[in-house]
């Protein structure tokens, strides 16, 4: 059975490993701060405490057989989801995953804390402020002069879709989706295209040549 000091180390040490991914998240205004990273990280390691040692008492009784994993496992799982409140999907765009996945592993961290495994949970920790510290700037180069844009148009639907798509075929682009909506009581269609991987100049090529084609209504850009 633990001491009491070492309960209370195990905690405050899963408080202080949660708030140092959490500062950064936070310097970030992400959904996922640094009260949510401390508290999953804290909860996460005294439910290991209790998964763990918790049921010695149980254990003491003739013919009782327990699996001190179970209740810890549940963590793995049931983080997600939060996960899934944190992760955002608006017209077609997905925010939210790196601190989602942030939240997933800094509950790992917990439990390795509460279970004893220092060296395990210390490491994690720096591993986690690399990827999502010192990787970004490198993440942001390699993205550079790229964007993905979502392109919105109200067209008469007299306008052919082929004279769109060939629009677009010529930007030397990836679509990842096209999708057509009729608009109640009037003769015209809105068309959502998605683009991804288009460099700034061939996506304003596109747009120009879909404004140019017959039929086409307004087109809007929202990056």
């Amino acid at each position: 059975m633990l001491t009491p000091f070492e309960i209370v180390m195990r905690l405050l040490l899963a408080a202080l490993l949660g708030s140092i991914v959490g500062l950064e998240r936070q310097k970030l205004y992400k959904a996922a701060g640094l009260r949510t990273h401390m508290l999953v990280c804290v909860g996460a390691a005294l439910i290991m405490i209790v998964s763990a040692y918790g049921f010695n008492e149980v254990l003491g009784r003739e013919a009782t057989v327990l699996d001190p994993s179970r209740v810890a496992a549940q963590v793995v799982s049931g983080i997600g989801f939060l996960g899934a409140g944190i992760i955002i999907f608006r017209r077609d765009v997905v925010t939210g995953l790196t601190t989602a996945a942030g939240i997933w592993a800094i509950a790992a961290v917990g439990l390795a804390v509460g279970g004893g495994l220092y060296l395990a949970s210390i490491c994690t920790t720096l591993i986690i402020l690399f990827v999502v510290v010192l990787l970004r700037p490198l993440e942001a180069k390699l993205r550079r002069g790229r964007r993905h844009l979502s392109v919105s148009v109200l067209a008469d639907r007299s306008t052919p879709m082929s004279a769109i798509e060939n629009a677009v075929r010529t930007a030397n682009t990836t679509v990842s989706r096209i999708y057509l909506e009729k608009v109640e009581q009037s003769a015209h269609y809105n068309i959502s295209i998605m683009l991804d991987s288009a460099s700034a100049d061939r996506s304003f090529v596109v747009i120009e040549q879909i404004k140019n084609i017959p039929g086409v209504l307004r087109v809007e850009i929202e990056e």
